[in-house]
Formats: C-alpha cells, structure tokens, sequence
C-alpha cells in the first residue's frame, strides 16, 4: 500500500474523515433514490386531517402514536413550501437519517476502536433493509425518536447534572416525535435503577417528565386510539422478540431477502441470533459481567421489540423492513457494550471492513428496489389525483379513493375530496395536470381514467331496441361493421348511444389518457342500446370509445 495511503490510515482523524466520505456518498444515495417521489400513503393523514394549527390537530394520534413533532414539522413545511413537491420533507428526512448515524458513530467511538465505530456506523447508514424508514419522510416517526433518543444517551453518558437535564430535554422531544421515544424512556429508568446507589434518586426526573407527558398526552387523547392488545400477542411476544433480534443481526450482514412492499420472513434470522447468543456467551467466558450500559440498551431493544408484539397486527411483522432501522441501531448498541476496550488488530479491522463492504452491496439493492416501489406509488398517486382535479366540478366533496382497482395503489385510501381540494386551495398542487398525465408510463395513465370515470362520475344505462334505420337527430354517427375489433370512435362530453344489432353481448370500453388499451369497461347487450353519459370536465383530451362486436353497431355522439 502507498506510503501516503498508510500514514492517513494512521492518522487519529483517518475513521471521522472516511465516514464523513460515506456521509456525503449517502446523501448523493438518498437524492437518486427520492428523485420524482411524492407525497403518498399515510402521509395524507397529515396533509389532509390536520389542516388547522389547533392543539387537537397536532397531538391526536396516528394509530396509537403521539406524533406531535412530526406533524408541526410537516405543517411549517406546508406553511414555507406549500404542497407542489415533498423535497422539503425528504431534505428533512435526510437530515434525520445522516444525524442519527453520526449520533451512533459518536456513541461508538467512545467504546470500541475508532475504526470498527466507523464500520458499524457506515453498515447503519447504509441498512438498505430498512429503506421505509430511511426514504420514506412520513416515517419520521422513527428518525425523530432515534436522533433525539441517541442524543440523550450521550448526555447521560456525562454522568453529570447538566448531562442529565439535556438528557430529560431530549427524551421528552423522543416521546414527542413517536412511540420509539417511549423505549429511550425506559432505557433511562433501568439506566436511574444502575446508577442510584452512586448518584441518588434526585436524578429521577430525566424518566419521570417524559413519562408524565406521555401520561398526559394518553390520558386526553391517546386513550380513544385503537389498539390490538391482545393476550394471545403478548403469549407470543418472546418469539417476536427473538425474531426482531434475528432480523436486526439478518439486515446488518446483508442477508435480509424481504421484497420492497410484500411481506417475507426471516431466513438467515434465527440461525444468526442462535450464533449471535453463543458469542455472547463466549465473551462472558473470556471476560465475565456486563457495563451497566450495556443493560440500559439491552432495555431499549427489549421494550421496542415487547411494544411491537404486544400490539401486533398482520403487516408489523417483526421482519417488516420499517421496524428494521431501530432495532437494528438496538443491536449494534448492545455489541459496542460487550466489545468495550477489546483491543482488535489490524487484520481483524480489515476482516471487518471486508465483511461490512460485503453486506453494504445486497442492502443497496434493497434501498434502490424500495426507491423503484415509491417511484411508481408516486406516478399513480400524481395520475390518479390529477384526475380528482379534472373532474373536480362534478365529484362529489365526500368522494374517496378506496377502489384499488381503479387507483391501482393502496396509498389513496385516505384521500376525500373535499378535503383534498381545501388542502390545494391553501398550499397549491403536486398532483399531475392533464399534460403531465399524458407522460405518465402507461400504467399511470390507465388508472387516471378509471379514477376519473369514477370520480365524473361516467354513467351508462342499456335500454330495449337495439340498432334503427337512423340515429338519434341532431347527433353524428358513426357505424362500426361487424367482426373487427379495431373500433374506436372519439367522443364528445354529453351523451352517446350505442346501437348493437341482435346477437352476443358486445364489449364497449372506453379511454382518454392511455393509449395501449382502454381501461373503463361499459356494460352493454346485444339487440339494446347503451346511453354513455360523459360531462364535460376540466380536461381537453378527448374520449375514446371502442367496440367489439361481431355484428354491426352504431356509435352517435352530440345529443
């Protein structure tokens, strides 16, 4: 190797400048995995539900969470950059998730060889595993908690009474942002039952204030939220905590193989928390007894993992890649603990750096499948609600997206139109407008007019008596001879009449803004007519009608 190469791999600041290297190389990730990602999903609970800066609407919760520092967060947003893009959001996000690692890297330093903290630190920012949490912006309900909750660790690791009242300011901000803040709570009551007998008791307050505002806050509100509680989660939580555990270990060396946005299990898991346990015991063997910190964040990852299994439903699998990201930091925490002051040497260091840069490859895979999943609920979401706005002088205020048929994502289940448009009117529109729709990838485009079929909506009624000697008057015609299926007749808004001589039941679809097929399917019978009612709409691309017949019909447009 170089002389020069050698001599800054020396040098004291050589680990705090490479990952500083992998700090900024993250950042150039994060953008190219946001690049055209909106706003989408749960995201609307707060764009849409909370409009007004009253009390109610920052502190309610979301499920069962206190939320309160991530909704002002999103509604100063709205306030400075309104609605048209969320790269405020992601830029916030961003910042939370670059913080964190350096939190961690800070944390880690001060216990084990400043070269294997940049290493583990660097696996953390770069835990693929764990993309929701990590390139998503609503799911700052966990960045939040981690940086604030990581914050006050390091004041407690002071041990000093200044330390200890940023360390109570810090946790009280974590139970702000999130339920994870509640796990750093207790992390800070096992770390007041370790440290009485040399400080006392008057330290109690550090747990105590955030305690009593969560209290506070479950007592007026978080009470009514729903909860699934149940005895047969908490029988099974030990199993959840070791499937979290081995998840956590799975996600770190790179061996998660979860899909982005389909469920999957832990394959690699539990044989690499069965190793991780015997390691643990061969440590004690050559170095017997724990750091007292090392039970305070041995707490932390036990009550995240006894949280989430108490309340589990279907989709909070312990595997689930959004509950990946902090116990994942739980792991590395309680490993820097029982590897304090280990000396490592050279050759163990480069074995590890291997090892990481090995499992840094399939997580990068990962955030880049979970980047190309939010790509395409972003097309759908910009399609189909720029369809709510062109149809927005017919829809009906209580009109929601709920069909994923004609929206093709389950994103936009929380949109009502009313409240959609209250929310443009104040902050403006990211949604796509009838030009944008049209650059849409097809599948974007086929699902804007199902929306906007819906949302109009198009209405159809088949009447007796089928193809006459003439259309109706005042309408211009057009006949379809029978046995071809390349029929296609434009439309005008208004009504149009299909007349289908006797014979088999016809197929008549119509489409606007796709091109390779015609998404909204119109009943219709042989030997009737059917009444297509189309109101005109903010949108000047016209209808396409299409028939498949094998006998003839009559398409008349105008009336």
């Amino acid at each position: 190797m170089p002389g020069p190469v050698l001599r800054f791999l020396r040098s004291p600041r050589a680990p705090t400048i490479v990952f500083g290297g992998a700090l900024f190389a993250m950042a150039v990730v994060l953008v190219l995995a946001q690049w055209r990602v909106t706003f989408f999903q749960d995201t609307f609970a707060f764009l849409l539900d909370r409009q007004p800066w009253t009390l109610h609407s920052i502190v309610f919760p979301h499920n069962e969470h206190f939320v309160a520092i991530p909704v002002i967060v999103t509604k100063v947003l709205l306030a400075i950059f309104g609605m048209t893009s969320n790269v405020p959001e992601q830029v916030v996000m961003g910042i939370t998730v670059l913080l964190a690692a350096v939190l961690l890297f800070i944390w880690l330093r001060r216990r084990v060889d400043p070269w294997l903290a940049m290493i583990a630190a660097t696996l953390f920012l770069f835990l693929g595993s764990a993309w929701p949490t990590i390139i998503w912006p609503f799911e700052n309900e966990f960045t939040f908690p981690v940086v604030f909750g990581m914050a006050a660790l390091l004041f407690l690791d002071r041990k000093d009474d200044k330390g200890d009242a940023w360390a109570s300011a810090m946790l009280v901000l974590a139970v702000l942002s999130g339920s994870l803040g509640v796990c750093f709570v207790v992390g800070a009551f096992v770390d007041l039952l370790l440290e009485h007998r040399d400080r006392g008791w008057r330290r109690a307050y550090v747990f105590a204030v955030p305690t009593l505002v969560y209290l506070a806050w479950y007592a007026v509100w978080g009470h009514s939220a729903e909860h699934h509680i149940t005895l047969m989660n908490v029988l099974h939580s030990p199993q959840y905590v070791m499937e979290g555990f081995g998840s956590s270990l799975q996600s770190l060396t790179g061996l998660s193989t979860i899909p982005a946005g389909a469920p999957g299990n832990t394959d690699w898991g539990r044989p690499l928390a069965i190793g991780a346990i015997a390691l643990f015991a061969f440590a004690q063997w050559r170095r017997p007894g724990y750091t007292r910190t090392f039970w305070v964040v041995t707490s932390l990852a036990v009550s995240y993992w006894l949280l989430a299994a108490f309340d589990f439903v279907p989709g909070r699998e312990a595997s689930a890649p959004r509950y990946i990201y902090a116990g994942a930091l739980f792991v590395l925490l309680m490993i820097a603990e029982l590897l304090i002051n280990w000396p490592f040497s050279r050759k163990a260091l480069w074995i590890a750096a291997a090892v990481a840069a090995l499992a840094i490859g399939p997580n990068l895979v990962q955030l880049k499948e979970g980047g190309s999943w939010e790509k395409n609920q972003s097309v759908l979401t910009r399609a189909d609600l720029g369809a709510l706005e062109i149809a927005r002088d017919h829809v009906s205020p209580e009109f929601q997206l709920l069909s994923v048929e004609s929206t093709g994502t389950a994103s936009l289940g929380l949109v009502e139109a009313g409240l959609w448009f209250e929310a443009v009117d104040k902050w403006g529109t990211f949604a796509d407008t009838p030009s944008q729709i049209e650059t849409e990838p097809e599948g974007g485009k086929e699902h804007a007019d199902l929306v906007l079929a819906e949302a109009l909506p198009i209405s159809s009624a088949v009447e007796p008596g089928g193809l006459g000697p003439s259309g109706p008057a005042g309408t211009a015609c057009t006949t379809l001879p029978g046995g071809s299926v390349e029929k296609e007749v434009l439309l005008k808004p208004g009504t149009t009449t299909v007349e289908v001589a006797p014979g088999d039941a016809p197929v008549i679809a119509l489409r606007r803004f796709a091109t390779e097929r015609f998404p909204v399917s119109v009943s219709a019978e042989g030997g009737a007519t059917t009444a297509i009612d189309i109101p005109k709409d903010r949108a000047s691309q016209p209808w396409f009608l299409h028939v498949e017949a094998g006998q003839e019909a009559r398409v008349c447009t105008g009336a």
